[in-house]
């Protein structure tokens, strides 16, 4: 792992406890759970005992209060598994789905619903994107009229990740059918309440082994005590952990391109043409050393989007430049690794396949990049 001013010596002990978890207890399974397109709700569980699902929560609620350092460190080894739905299905828990109850929940909702979920004895998911449309969150059509002591939620949530076994999942609706972004809230639904019922589980291209559902809710009674925050204030509340999910997709996505490129360098050190390896070719280096230029570059600006973010300054051009960056090196740096692999590269059981479907989520998901690069332009007054 490269040098960086971010990390101390108890860092990257915590990276090396981390690693040798994942290497020893995870890895090992990612092809089965892949070819299962899930993987086991226990792996929550265990994550939990680890104390690695609540590392900048209130120890009070069960967490370790260490801070999003840490928490970026297990993105980044999350990213290294040989899975990009095992990271996701972590990562979206412990990244999107349980900050809005800690950031916005009053203390009896924090005490009711993150110790479960910090323990990974309850799967959280985030409910925002709808069958029409995800990045413009202004315009969700759900609908959640308010009942005597209850709302009831009629509407659809779209590729919500955790999406089949979540316990808890996080819903934004509309609930003042004129007010726009000012006409938003969020609730919290449990499972098992009469009228919330997963819709189907989605076969996708990558992400495989991450749970991704539609939800369907009709005339779904949710208590009023299960609002986070204030009647049509949810707008803000979406939009306040866009940064760190950003960061989250960003952290991720330089780290997987990374192991992209160390199964191309693996495979050209080993395979020969002609009576020559292929790193022995002028043209295969050149295009490793381009490839390992985009990593860096792109782990660069998101470790500075990091550390503003971690400094809580301002940093939304930085981290949708860190966004942009890091994906797209993703993609291209996957898709020129399957290149190197040539025809075996399409091969299942070479797993450069599956780090080349994986990464094309990269720039759609968390705001497409198309968005990120409106919000740079506004940053810059344009």
């Amino acid at each position: 792992m490269p040098r960086s001013h971010l990390f101390a010596p108890e860092h990257e002990e915590f990276r090396g406890t981390v690693r040798r978890f994942i290497d020893r207890e995870v890895r090992p399974h990612v092809d089965e759970w892949e070819e299962a397109q899930q993987f086991p709700r226990e792996l929550f569980k265990r994550f939990g005992a680890l104390d690695l699902l609540g590392l900048k929560y209130a120890e009070q609620y069960g967490g370790t209060n260490a801070g999003v350092i840490y928490e970026a460190i297990l993105f980044e080894e999350l990213a290294h598994c040989g899975s990009g739905g095992v990271a996701a299905g972590i990562g979206a828990h412990v990244a999107i789905a349980t900050p809005p109850i800690n950031e916005h929940g009053n203390d009896a909702q924090r005490q009711r619903w993150l110790p479960p979920a910090i323990k990974g004895e309850k799967i959280v998911a985030l409910g925002v994107t709808e069958p029409s449309g995800g990045s413009d969150i202004a315009h969700v059509q759900a609908i959640a009229r308010r009942d005597g002591d209850a709302y009831v939620v009629t509407g659809t949530k779209m590729f919500i990740t955790n999406g089949v076994n979540a316990d808890l999942v996080v819903i934004l609706v509309r609930t003042k059918p004129e007010g726009g972004h000012q006409g938003l809230s969020v609730l919290m639904v449990e499972r098992g309440t009469p009228g919330y019922s997963v819709g189907r589980k989605l076969n996708k291209l990558g992400w495989r082994a991450s749970d991704t559902a539609e939800l369907v809710f009709q005339d779904c009674r949710v208590p009023a005590e299960n609002r986070l925050g204030e009647e049509n204030g949810g707008f803000y509340l979406a939009v306040s952990n866009f940064q760190w999910e950003r960061l989250w997709i960003a952290i991720g996505a330089v780290a997987s391109a990374q192991r992209s490129l160390e199964l191309a360098v693996e495979y050209a050190a080993n395979r020969t043409q002609f009576g020559k390896t292929l790193t022995s070719m002028q043209v295969i280096r050149h295009e490793i050393a381009d490839m390992a230029l985009m990593i860096e570059q792109a782990r660069q600006l998101t470790y500075y989007a990091l550390w503003l973010h971690s400094q809580k300054l301002q940093c939304i051009k930085e981290v949708s430049m860190a966004k942009i960056a890091a994906t797209e090196a993703d993609v291209k740096v996957a898709d020129r690794a399957l290149q190197i692999h040539g025809g075996y590269g399409y091969m299942m059981e070479y797993p450069i396949q599956r780090a080349w479907r994986d990464a094309r989520l990269g720039p759609i998901g968390a705001g497409t990049n198309e968005i990120m690069r409106e919000i740079i332009a506004k940053e810059l007054d344009l």
